[in-house]
């Protein structure tokens, strides 16, 4: 999990403006935030005489989160990739060049892992209680898992010049990169409005830039969970132009029968991850970049996450299941970033 630490500030929101002493500095903080994707988002960013004004800057960012939902949301039917999952096999349909985009990113996870990141793993989701369409959280038959997977596979799924064409009945969910897209394409935009510090927040996906209007770093927690279900701060990095993602298995869950079943699920397996890896962290020049290889790391583990971290130069904090407790490790990627003793 990642705790955003800031000191000071006007807080500007959406729906209020407070007036204090800070608005007669030439620099201060703005603070929009609100709901998206079934959770919230925070922005901060600094205020200058040459960037927009904070209402501006919220309309901007609505554009972009609406934009993304109409594009990207399986919790709307009327969406284009819902659209295109309600069609029948053997189809192709015309998308937005970001919804290719993300596809094509999906494919090269997925082929850099020999599947262990897949973007059509709603239908098993679903099955597991942790889907949009799902009906309750259980353990499923394996006869009922069996045959799920027959309609899961990121192979099914291709790009054709603009179209998005599948050859059985798949469908293409993003929860696992669409706010790390979403944070970037923010960050995109406050660079084209002259806003060159900030720090994005969505979902929990997370980019910072620049510093504050006192000169300090926009600091960041990465926190370790504890046996009780809290959580305490392991390390604080100072974060300028990086994207941040956490995943782990310990916020949402089910348990039967004494077993714990993530919701982060192995698409071989056709079932939850079942490994010692509670979360792992990852930072990433692209917030897409870590959303996604945050993700595809939980599902490889302990052992051969930090194979494939180390193969692919990927920044990585690894919190692992020791005994009664929890350890932790990190990538050679990680360590150049942020030395011990360093920040």
């Amino acid at each position: 999990m990642l705790r955003n630490l800031l000191q000071g500030a006007c807080l500007v929101s959406m729906l209020a403006v407070t007036l204090s002493a800070c608005d007669n500095k030439a620099e201060r903080i703005e603070v929009l935030s609100g709901p998206t994707m079934g959770s919230t988002y925070t922005i901060k960013y600094v205020h200058t005489t040459s960037t927009p004004a904070v209402d501006a800057v919220g309309v901007e960012v609505q554009n972009i989160l609406d934009e993304v939902d109409r594009q990207m949301s399986t919790y709307r039917l009327d969406s284009d990739i819902a659209r295109f999952n309600q069609s029948p096999a053997n189809t192709c349909m015309q998308m937005p060049q970001s919804v290719l985009d993300l596809v094509q990113y999906g494919h090269d996870l997925s082929h850099l892992s020999n599947g262990a990141f897949d973007l059509t793993l709603g239908p098993l989701l679903d099955l597991w209680g942790f889907g949009p369409q799902a009906r309750g959280k259980q353990v499923p038959s394996a006869e009922q898992i069996a045959q799920t997977k027959g309609r899961v596979g990121y192979q099914h799924v291709r790009i054709v010049d603009n179209q998005l064409c599948k050859d059985a009945d798949v469908k293409v969910e993003f929860n696992s990169i669409a706010a790390g897209y979403t944070v970037d394409r923010m960050s995109q935009r406050f660079a084209e409005l002259d806003i060159d510090s900030y720090m994005i927040e969505i979902t929990g996906e997370l980019k910072a830039q620049g510093r504050k209007p006192d000169g300090s770093p926009w600091r960041i927690a990465l926190e370790q969970p504890l046996a009780d279900g809290q959580q305490v701060i392991q390390r604080i990095l100072e974060i300028d132009g990086y994207g941040i993602n956490t995943s782990g298995d310990y916020r949402n869950y089910f348990e039967e029968e004494g077993v714990r079943f993530s919701h982060t699920l192995d698409p071989q397996v056709g079932a939850p991850i079942s490994h010692r890896l509670a979360s792992v962290t990852v930072i990433d020049r692209s917030t897409l970049r870590a959303d996604g290889l945050g993700t595809l790391l939980l599902v490889l583990g302990p052992e051969r996450g930090l194979a494939f971290a180390e193969e692919q130069r990927i920044a990585a904090f690894f919190v692992t299941r020791q005994g009664d407790g929890f350890a932790t490790q990190v990538s050679s990627e990680f360590s150049k970033l942020f030395p011990e003793g360093g920040h």
